[in-house]
């Protein structure tokens, strides 16, 4: 889904390090329980996933993917640790040691594969570009986008669609889907490709957006959300699966989903 596109920078650093954690990987439950923490990476900038919000006074990250990460620290009888980053840094959080897993609408593939372990789908949702409202007429195809910039997330999913199927267009690469909304807003960009979801959270508390009437196909290799987590550790994977296939089966992920979405959309 979101987040396809580069695995990290500096990777050579980053799988010498998952190869170096594989031997205490395996014990990975174990070490949770001892440390009686949860520790998640994420990006708090994909509501209605993760985002921050001001309760009782406090910045706080919240989201289904939180919602996610809580039901999987009960589980395991364990404190939840949220640590927000970039999402560049989420998946060498994990590689590293510093994350225990990450949720933050990651994208299985083939290459990640060979340095994470990936866990059971969550959650799919198809994408859409953010343009300005008063350019709804305006822009109704990929083509009318040529020779325009159109921004995505870097190492996304959604930069992999402006590289490769708006190839007349520039993509620009920015750190946070925030930073893409104000670049539209303020007009440095005509467009951003998020995935849909979110893009509606961010249109429906920004009334001079919109989403552009365009249907963007989906891609051969978007395998949907996915938990990642070290290599090998395939304890801790049996785990989040199985609180996965109970969120799904009794239908508490779409509700959190929704339940976010409706919070989402009050926050400016």
């Amino acid at each position: 889904m979101k987040k396809i596109g580069l695995v990290t920078l500096a990777i050579g650093a980053a799988l010498t390090l998952a190869a170096c954690g594989n031997s205490t990987a395996k014990n990975q439950v174990d070490t949770i329980k001892k440390n009686k923490t949860l520790t998640v990476a994420l990006s708090a900038d994909y509501p209605p996933f993760e985002f921050q919000t001001i309760q009782n006074g406090k910045n706080v990250v919240v989201g289904s993917d939180v919602d996610l990460a809580k039901a999987i620290g009960k589980e395991l009888g364990v404190k939840v640790k949220i640590s927000n980053m970039d999402f560049s840094n989420v998946l060498t959080a994990v590689s590293t040691g510093k994350a225990d897993l990450a949720i933050s609408g990651i994208t299985y593939t083939k290459d990640r594969a060979k340095s994470y372990n990936f866990s059971k789908i969550y959650y799919h949702s198809p994408n859409s570009i953010i343009i300005k409202k008063s350019n709804l007429n305006k822009y109704t195809s990929f083509d009318d986008f040529a020779n325009k910039e159109v921004a995505a997330q870097k190492g996304s999913l959604q930069e992999k669609i402006v590289l490769n199927d708006m190839k007349k267009s520039t993509d620009i690469s920015l750190a946070t889907i925030g930073d893409e909304v104000n670049e539209v807003k303020t007009g440095k960009v005509e467009g951003a490709v998020v995935e849909k979801l979110i893009a509606k959270s961010y249109v429906d508390a920004n009334p001079d957006l919109a989403l552009a009437n365009i249907d963007i196909p989906t891609l051969k290799n978007d395998f949907g959300m996915s938990v990642a987590l070290p290599k090998n550790s395939d304890q801790l994977t049996k785990v989040v699966n199985k609180v996965i296939t109970q969120m799904l089966a009794d239908g508490t992920m779409e509700k959190n989903v929704q339940k976010n979405y409706e919070l989402a959309k009050s926050v400016k």
